[in-house]
Order: structure tokens, then sequence, then C-alpha cells
């Protein structure tokens, strides 16, 4: 079957999806500055060598962004879908993962923004239900910064079966709950663990919360009832790259 191909719109998105050797960039309208741009920021990747280059003018390039409202900033480009990895083979072999979930998260800018916090730090992989992601969403690619091409995604059909899956295999559950009593920062973060948020509006599923093996919350001030699932993350994630603890 043949790869389905989408377009993707702004600099670091564009830029990212160029460097990405896994990554196949059809073809990408410029306007005459930003090819002046990628050229003068990558001087040493000549990133433009293999690629259809066609110019286009701002307004043009506006008619590939209207519907999400999201700048292009002189950068739009056709892309084939990337292949993602199988989580199975993933966790065969490897030791002191760190796994992000989603369950119910289906906002692309959300989603964007976790997996560009996720990449900066050192999260190992992107946990999602195939039928809430928004694999072709020009917000999603815009949010994250281009850092989507750095992230393994893994899509699975059922969340549940999916972490039953993981417990099975030595992986730790950690439910993100803005009421639960125990402060994240007091896990030792060691080993293999998942760390599970669920949407703003309804948190995680009553049916998901027995295959979590610790509820846990991100304290704050108490001037607002909680964060946004991106801010959770970023926070969780920075906190758990600076402490983990590698197990043999």
């Amino acid at each position: 079957m043949a790869n389905l191909n989408y377009f993707i719109v702004g600099k670091h998105p564009v830029t990212e999806a160029l460097k990405n050797p896994k990554r196949k960039v059809i073809r990408i309208f410029l306007t005459e500055e930003s090819k002046k741009t990628i050229n003068r920021d990558n001087q040493n990747l000549n990133l433009l060598k293999n690629v259809k280059v066609y110019f286009k003018t701002k307004k043009e390039l506006d008619n590939y962004c209207k519907n999400e409202q999201i700048m292009h900033q002189g950068f739009v480009a056709e892309v084939e879908k990337l292949e993602y990895p199988n989580l199975k083979d993933f966790v065969k072999e490897r030791k002191n993962i760190n796994l992000v979930c989603l369950q119910g998260v289906t906002d692309p800018r959300n989603i964007g923004s976790v997996i560009r916090s996720a990449v900066s730090f050192n999260i190992d992989g992107l946990i999602v239900k195939e039928r809430n992601f928004p694999e072709f969403s020009k917000s999603m690619y815009k949010s994250s910064s281009g850092s989507i091409e750095y992230l393994n995604i893994f899509k699975v059909s059922n969340i549940n079966t999916t972490l039953k899956f993981l417990r099975e295999k030595n992986f730790w559950v950690y439910g993100f709950n803005s009421n639960a009593k125990a402060d994240f920062t007091n896990i030792s973060w060691k080993g293999n663990n998942i760390l599970l948020f669920g949407s703003e509006g309804s948190g995680l599923k009553t049916k998901t919360n027995k295959y979590v093996d610790f509820d846990v919350n991100i304290k704050i001030n108490g001037q607002i009832e909680s964060l946004n699932v991106s801010n959770s993350a970023a926070i969780a994630f920075h906190y758990i790259d600076k402490n983990k603890v590698i197990s043999n």
C-alpha cells in the first residue's frame, strides 16, 4: 500500500523533517526569504539538495494553514507518513525506560507540547490510542516544534491492554491525578516507568485505574485547581530527567 502524504507547516517542523533520515520529504514550498533562512541556519547540511523546492508568496502559503489558524513562517512541506516502532519489540531488550502515556488527550496542541517536552527531557517514548492520535494535524507538528521527528511514538488500539502488558514486563504505572495525596517527587523513579496522564476534563477512566500502581500528584500552591496536561507533563519530565536512578 502506498504511503499517505500530508502537509506540515512552520520553520521548525519543516527543517527538522528535512534533517530526519527516516522522513521522506516529497516537496517543500518556500518564500524567497525562508529559503535564505533555511540555507543560512543550516549551512553545512545542504538540506534542500534532494528535495523539490517551489517558491510561493506568503499569501499563497496561507492557504495551507488557514483552517487551523497557525503561522507557516514561509515554510510548508509535503511529507510521507513515518513508520512507527512496535512497542513490544522496543521494550524487549531495554532497561530503565520512561514512557509517557496519554489517555483521552485529543487536543493537537497539547499533544504537540507534550512531545516537545518529552524530547527535551529524554523521555523514551509516547503511548497513544491510535484512534485519538491526530497524526496529520499541522497544529500538532507546529506545537511540537519539529521534535516529533525524534520521539518514539507507539500507537496502540487499547490503552488498558497495553498497560496490562507493560506491567507484566516489570513496568510501574504512575497515574497523575490532581486529587492524589502522594507527591511525585517522592518517587525514586528507577527501573521502567509509565507516566499516565488523562484528559483535563474527566481525568483517567475508571476502568484504567485498576492498571495504575500509584496515584501521584504535582503539588501546586492552591490558587488554581490544576495544571493543563502539557504543563504537568513538562514538570514531571524535567524532574525525572534530573533525578532518575539507573538500575542494573
